[in-house]
């Protein structure tokens, strides 16, 4: 069948409404005013309870024209309860504007940290795990195609009974952060997990600078035992992405984490190191 003349003219009115359309939408130009200056800065609480006691330190997310305010915040009321045996203490602020003191915690009880800062209470809850041991640290080359690259093994204890045997495994470059990594459920027939990390290529002008280690430096790592959640929570930090919530109330962000943390140091001496086989 052949298209009648009012086919084809209904085709032309509609193409060129679509055309019209086009054109009007690419005229269109409007500046969207976004107030995100005005967004208030939720709390970060970031708790802990170690054998040397207790720290709460309170910041705000950094505002977007104050991208270097890190000062804490001071006014509040924190207060730590061991909910196993019923009692609870107030942490005093301390000079370097954290809330702690120096009573350490007991293996197997749980803890509740509760925050109270301007008209918002905060609570989160951690059970204090058992102690894990650092037994060696040791640095060794191995070869890549592009270089050779020293490698940290850093080897500890499981803890007996302990059904997640998950760390939070912390490396200090000369008592400043330098790398970070979470260990999942781990479960070895000898007692020992060995953590191995790449660190610094042996060339150096070729390597990152948040990378490179020098002849002398001194790597320290502190091994923490953490839950299930606190891996999850972990994880998602350093990808990018949301991770469970770990305080009920009031909307903030950080964790509370009841935990002893094994320490130990090595020197780097990249001349002394044999070949990782």
């Amino acid at each position: 069948m052949k298209p009648t003349r009012l086919s084809c003219f209904c085709k032309i009115v509609r193409r060129i409404t679509a055309i019209s359309a086009l054109i009007l939408l690419a005229g269109c130009e409007k500046e969207l005013d976004f107030t995100y200056h005005d967004v208030e800065s939720p709390l970060v609480i970031e708790a802990t309870l170690t054998q040397d006691g207790a720290s709460v330190r309170l910041t705000h997310t950094t505002p977007m024209d104050e991208a270097m305010d890190l000062d804490p915040v001071t006014d509040a009321t924190v207060i730590l309860t061991d909910l196993s045996s019923g009692t609870e203490r107030s942490l005093p602020l301390r000079a370097d504007g954290s809330f702690g003191d120096n009573i350490p915690g007991v293996l197997n009880h749980e803890y509740q940290v509760e925050v109270v800062s301007a008209g918002n209470s905060y609570r989160s809850a951690s059970m204090m795990k058992g102690e894990t041991e650092i037994v060696g640290m040791t640095f060794q080359w191995i070869k890549m195609p592009y270089d050779y690259v020293a490698v940290l093994q850093v080897s500890f204890r499981e803890i007996p009974g302990d059904d997640d045997n998950c760390f939070w495994i912390r490396l200090l470059r000369n008592g400043k952060p330098y790398k970070w990594s979470v260990v999942g459920r781990r479960i070895t027939s000898d007692g020992i997990i060995n953590f191995v990390t790449m660190t610094s290529r042996k060339d150096i002008d070729e390597e990152d600078e948040k990378d490179i280690l020098l002849d002398g430096d001194k790597v320290t790592a502190l091994v923490t035992p953490i839950s299930r959640e606190m891996v999850d929570y972990l994880t998602a930090l350093g990808q990018d992405s949301n991770g469970p919530e770990m305080w009920t109330g009031g909307f903030c962000l950080g964790y509370f984490l009841a935990s002893p943390v094994a320490e130990s140091s090595v020197t780097y001496r990249p001349g002394e190191m044999t070949e990782f086989k």
